[in-house]
């Protein structure tokens, strides 16, 4: 399944080291002002090279419009885009050819297709989620016309982690920190902890919580598609997102339920969304990113044939995933609610 939505509709495609990275909006209202400048904005957040924390491949990531757009304004009709691979070394990944990567998609790719792109991981490589940041900034252009805002932030990296919440973070200083995120003494600690990993070529995970304010109450379905599980699949559909909880989430399973229950209207212990529907409330969740799989030193591998032998990676990649996932966080977040706003106005007619 390469499309994802119902009403608004993403569909993407493209290799890391293919052409390009593109995709096709569907559901997209018409009539909304396309500020470029925002889409190019988000884009850059997510692009590689922008801190020493990142991988150092440099890529202007930028968006070309194909389709749906007339004088500035979205025509409602399917929206194309492309954005062109232009620094692509498919050589440093010739050797890969014959063996599988531990931890990554090169075994199940092989085994359901019978071929596979074996250059920078082809279809399954983190450069896919360029179509999401596009994707999600159109929906954003929608949601902020309703007053909704969604904003991300690292909370944790390794074992230091932001220990407030979200409510006494200032998240306009998100982006101020190459780590993304607004608790400048953790930041500092987690920038720290990068550094050092990455000087021993291994790699680090962490969390992102994620926050959206504004939302009103009555999106999401009652049983299937609820929202918290439009959320779910939007975020494990991202690379290296290996969890996702919300409200309490797991914190809470230590409680009991006369501690877990919302019964005070300043209380928000369920995240803003109940049964499935969103309460008005703050939504604020949480998706756990695992280390990045590719390390740049020796490990044990398995070729085609089965036999194990030593393998250490070459290339361009990040030590940690999350400074760049917090905009595709955003985005997917973008994605869902839009879905959602739209879907709750034909249960509506």
């Amino acid at each position: 399944m390469n499309t994802f939505g119902q009403i608004f509709r993403l569909t993407s495609f493209g290799e890391s080291h293919g052409p390009a990275i593109g995709g096709v909006i569907d559901g997209m209202p018409a009539g909304v002002e396309v500020d470029l400048r925002f889409i190019q904005q988000q884009l850059n957040r997510r692009r590689p090279g922008q801190s020493a924390l990142t991988t150092s491949r440099k890529e202007d990531d930028a968006l070309e419009i194909l389709s749906g757009v007339f004088e500035g304004k979205t025509t409602g009709t399917p929206i194309g885009f492309i954005v062109r691979n232009t620094d692509q070394r498919s050589a440093d990944y010739e050797e890969l050819r014959h063996i599988f990567r531990p931890s990554h998609a090169d075994f199940t790719y092989q085994e359901k297709y019978g071929i596979r792109d074996f250059r920078g991981g082809g279809r399954a490589s983190a450069r896919e989620t360029i179509t999401r940041i596009v994707a999600g900034a159109f929906a954003m252009l929608v949601l902020r016309q309703h007053g909704i805002n969604i904003q991300a932030y690292t909370s944790q990296v390794g074992n230091i982690a932001v220990d407030v919440p979200y409510t006494e973070l200032d998240l306009t200083l998100t982006d101020a920190y190459p780590v993304r995120c607004p608790h400048p003494t953790r930041a500092a600690e987690m920038e720290t902890l990068i550094r050092k990993v990455q000087a021993e070529g291994d790699t680090i995970g962490g969390t992102i919580t994620c926050v959206v304010t504004g939302c009103p109450a009555g999106l999401g379905e009652p049983v299937f598609g609820k929202l918290h599980a439009n959320l779910a699949a939007a975020m494990l559909s991202i690379n290296a997102c290996h969890g996702f909880d919300y409200g309490a989430g797991f914190e809470g399973i230590a409680q009991r339920g006369s501690q877990q229950n919302d019964t005070h209207y300043t209380d928000n212990r369920s995240g803003g969304i109940l049964g499935g529907i969103s309460t008005g409330k703050d939504i604020y969740f949480r998706a756990l990113f695992k280390p990045v799989a590719t390390l740049l030193r020796e490990q044990t591998i398995t070729d085609e044939e089965g036999r194990t032998t030593t393998f250490t990676a070459r290339g361009r990649h990040d030590p940690c995933v999350l400074p760049r996932a917090v905009p595709i966080v955003e985005a997917m977040t973008a994605i869902v609610l839009l879905d959602a706003l739209l879907l709750a106005r034909t249960n509506k007619l």
